[in-house]
């Protein structure tokens, strides 16, 4: 009997812990305040190469039939 009141008592912290997550928009929040910076920051730093200094001749014809 006691195993059963403690899964029940895990698994009743664990409801109330997502229960939480989901009326304060937790996960939300996570991804607004700390992911989304977090990769703002990695991608705007990434070397790419400037495509308005390519030669025009060295573009990929798109209209050609082969």
């Amino acid at each position: 009997m006691k195993i059963i009141l403690k899964i029940f008592g895990i698994l009743a912290a664990v409801y109330a812990a997502l229960f939480a997550v989901f009326y304060y928009d937790l996960d939300g929040k996570f991804i607004y305040y700390i992911f989304e910076p977090m990769m703002v920051r990695r991608y705007d730093n990434m070397k790419r190469e400037d495509t308005l200094k390519t030669p025009y001749d060295m573009k990929e014809d798109v209209m050609k039939e082969e």
